[in-house]
């Protein structure tokens, strides 16, 4: 409102009839604020209110992110191109900081004028802006946000009306933000809850103790029970034509002991097991631990039971059988044989020529070999489930490892084609000899068991970064997509031919895999289907690839970050378990590592920044905290690698935290030697960056911490420089704001990405940048930043 509104208004009937006016209008704005509680509505209703209370030509609004989140801001009356425009506004960080700061209102009828009565730097927003009207938003004493208002003409100012209406609506502006704010807070913890039960490998369902129809039930529930549901058949009509049968072994229908009398009582269930079977016969057992919630009159509300599908304990079960089987039948058969030569030899000595007793003692050795192979396989497998697999790694020459294996199988009377493969100047292997041998001595005679005689056997390896990669493929049986997740279970053997049996006697495989995740590789299969062959593929880490570091930072880090003042790297385990902690911490000392160790998820950043770890291993379920939240956190703070160890060991689990950044994932329980032998291998892989970076025009030496563009030096401040340096050493990534403001300013710095925003803008001008058309820095909105990778060097044609 302008002063020539004002002086108008001074008459009683005037200033009463604006004074209703404005208050009607207020009535109005904070009705429309309180209509959702939706966050982003609230915001954006709040700033379109403010902005129509007033008069204003345009407004902004900005509430303060939580726990390192980013600012939420919301603007009104201006189009996409002005709102991006405002952040970018050159020299303008500071005015908004001091905005933002204000406890008190402010109404400043001269923007240009206020800026150099207080010493600061002119700056041109993305709009026009003559006069601006501020109010801070608090709730129960603390800075909630802040409220900005603006016109453009010249000459219109906000008056002292405007002013108090715009503080009194952000005083019930707070109050409903902050009821949003709660809302969305409980509404993730309960999404967040819902996904946990949901993907739970354990079903969960709830019944109303009144009526006991289900009330939520998740997924795996469903898959337990879905084999006993007709097409098209829900979970309460199956209720209706289930019967059940106790640990006790008491029977009972559903539709005649409803389930609401069995809950009457309030009664708990501990681990019982309970069978689940329809009317043609079709069932399913499954463990069942049941608990009641009663209202606070000790009434009972309704009743949550988990349950445990028993058919792949029972296929454990069999699976276990069956193998005891095998074991007994194949020793029962070299001891008969050994029994039948010893008893001619004892018998019929006198009558036996010298070559056929040598014969029998021939046949004696073979038998006696095949029962301690045997035995030798049962003895690995045991070392293997306790963690004392004893494995010696050493530098080795791969050449040896796989001419050895190769005349191993050759000596074992193979009639089949073996091929070698070998890419040039492989490099050694942090390997024990001996176990790597015998897991591709196993992988050949696998695949010439599932091989037609005569067929072509291939034995291949190349390096792969800091691992060398060894395979095995052959032309046989192949393997069907079913049995590929199962290959390297321990007592696993496909049932039939149909699915491909691409395995030895359920031992084999399983035996190859704990050797090669006790150096710190990873094995794995693939097969196109059945009948068209398998490759086995393994991994080992490199010998010569020299231990390194994360990346160093211009401005964190000293040659000796990471490193005990005994030259000891240091490594950071975070666990709730203090058996898992004191487990690590021996394991990681006795291989010369420097542990540092906590059972506390709040403790990571302050041990982060006072120890500077080489690499850091997490448990995935950690104490109100969510592993791959605190993984994410460690990296915005270091590039180090991050190495989870859990219990938690399904693929897709495995998956999303690799795929999120993890470097390994260790599954418990482990031995000691498989736990080093991954840290080694996760800080091989960790390699120094390239001296120097070049794209397009743009050249960066890493060494002299220099910069130019098109061969001209560019004079980039120190934080230009290390925000520069940040963006190249991580080529193709992109970093978020709150990963560079902890890179560059520091950890204190967390939650301000107009900091962030100021310096590219700067660097965007001094490489001749565009938001439009980003040549060099590009933006991902609502992220941060990444610059393009590097560019290869052309390859010179020959003639």
């Amino acid at each position: 409102m302008s002063e020539s509104d004002t002086g108008r208004l001074d008459e009683p009937g005037h200033a009463d009839e604006a004074r209703l006016q404005r208050l009607s209008q207020l009535g109005e704005a904070s009705l429309r604020i309180n209509r959702s509680l939706d966050f982003d509505t609230v915001l954006q209703e709040a700033v379109d209110s403010a902005r129509a209370l007033t008069g204003a030509r345009y407004g902004a609004l900005t509430v303060r992110g939580e726990a390192g989140e980013l600012p939420e801001f919301f603007v009104s009356g201006l189009t996409s191109e002005e709102h991006q425009g405002l952040w970018e506004m050159p020299e303008g960080l500071v005015f908004f900081e001091y905005l933002s700061g204000l406890d008190e209102p402010l109404r400043i009828p001269d923007m240009a004028g206020h800026l150099g009565s207080l010493g600061m730097p002119e700056f041109l927003p993305s709009v026009a802006a003559t006069s601006l009207l501020v109010a801070p938003i608090r709730h129960r004493g603390a800075g909630v946000g802040t409220i900005y208002l603006a016109h453009e003409e010249q000459g219109r100012e906000f008056g002292s009306e405007d002013e108090e209406a715009l503080v009194m609506f952000a005083s019930q502006a707070a109050l409903v933000i902050a009821n949003a704010r709660q809302y969305r807070d409980e509404q993730r913890v309960r999404a967040n809850l819902e996904t946990l039960i949901d993907t739970s490998p354990v079903g969960v369902v709830m019944l109303d103790a009144k009526t006991g129809a289900p009330v939520s039930f998740n997924r795996e529930t469903m898959r337990i029970v879905g084999g006993l549901c007709d097409p098209g058949q829900s979970l309460e009509e199956l209720l209706e034509v289930l019967t059940c049968r106790r640990g006790d072994g008491r029977e009972f229908s559903l539709n005649k002991v409803p389930l609401a009398k069995l809950f009457s009582a309030g009664d708990p269930v501990r681990a019982e097991e309970i069978m689940l079977w329809v009317p043609d016969g079709r069932s399913v057992t499954v463990l069942v631990n049941g608990t009641p919630i009663r209202s606070e009159t000790g009434e009972v509300e309704s009743y949550v039971a988990t349950l445990q599908d028993m058919a792949p304990l029972e296929e454990g079960e069999r699976m276990r059988a069956e193998f005891l089987g095998m074991v007994s039948h194949e020793l029962r058969s070299p001891l008969a044989t050994i029994k039948g030569s010893v008893a001619t030899l004892l018998e019929s000595a006198q009558e036996l020529d010298l070559a056929e007793m040598t014969q029998f003692f021939r046949i004696i050795g073979t038998e006696s070999d095949k029962m301690r192979g045997l035995i030798g396989d049962l003895l690995d497998m045991v070392g293997i489930e306790t963690g004392s697999l004893a494995v010696a790694p050493e530098p080795s020459d791969l050449y040896q490892i796989l001419d050895e294996s190769k005349s191993r199988f050759a000596r074992g009377g193979s009639h089949h084609n073996l091929q070698m493969e070998l890419a040039a100047d492989l490099p050694p292997v942090m390997a024990d000899r001996r176990r790597t041998v015998q897991v591709l001595t196993n992988l050949l005679s696998n695949a010439a068991e599932n091989s037609p005689i005569g067929s072509t056997i291939r034995l291949s390896a190349e390096q792969q970064g800091t691992q060398v990669a060894m395979s095995v493929a052959d032309q046989g049986r192949g393997i069907g997509a079913d049995v590929l997740p199962h290959l390297f279970r321990k007592f696993f053997r496909p049932q039939g031919a149909d699915s491909g049996s691409d395995v030895g006697s359920g031992l084999g495989l399983a035996i190859c895999k704990g050797i090669v995740e006790a150096h710190g590789g990873r094995i794995w299969a693939h097969s196109d289907g059945p009948g068209r062959g398998a490759r086995f593929t393994f991994t080992m880490p490199t010998a010569e690839a020299p231990v390194a570091s994360a990346a160093p930072s211009p401005f964190a880090r000293s040659d000796s970050a990471g490193s005990a003042e005994d030259g000891r790297e240091r490594v950071l385990a975070v666990d709730d378990d203090p058996h898992a902690l004191s487990y690590i911490r021996s394991a990681l000392a006795k291989a010369g590592y420097a542990p540092v160790v906590t059972s506390d998820p709040a403790a990571v950043p302050s041990l982060m920044a006072a120890h500077q770890p080489r690499a850091v291993l997490l448990d995935l379920m950690l104490p109100d905290t969510d592993g791959i939240e605190l993984m994410q956190q460690v990296l915005s703070i270091a590039n180090v690698p991050v190495i989870f160890v859990s219990v938690y060991g399904q693929d897709d689990v495995i998956t999303r935290a690799t795929s999120l950044g993890a470097t390994d994932y260790i599954v418990k329980p482990f031995s000691p030697t498989e736990l080093t032998a991954r840290v080694g291998a996760a800080l091989r892989g960790m390699t120094e960056p390239p001296q120097r970076f070049s794209i397009g025009d743009l050249d960066i030496d890493h060494d002299e911490r220099q910069a130019t563009l098109a061969g001209q030096p560019l004079h980039l401040t120190p934080t230009e420089y290390g925000l520069l340096y940040e963006l190249a050493v991580n080529a193709g990534q992109t970093l978020s704001h709150d990963t560079l403001l902890r890179r560059v300013w520091g950890a204190e710095k967390t939650g301000e990405p107009w900091l962030v925003r100021e310096v590219i803008k700067r660097l965007r001008r001094k490489l001749g940048d565009t938001i439009e058309n980003p040549k060099y820095i590009l933006t991902q909105p609502r992220v941060g930043y990444r610059i393009a990778e590097e560019e290869p060097e052309p390859v010179a044609q020959a003639g």
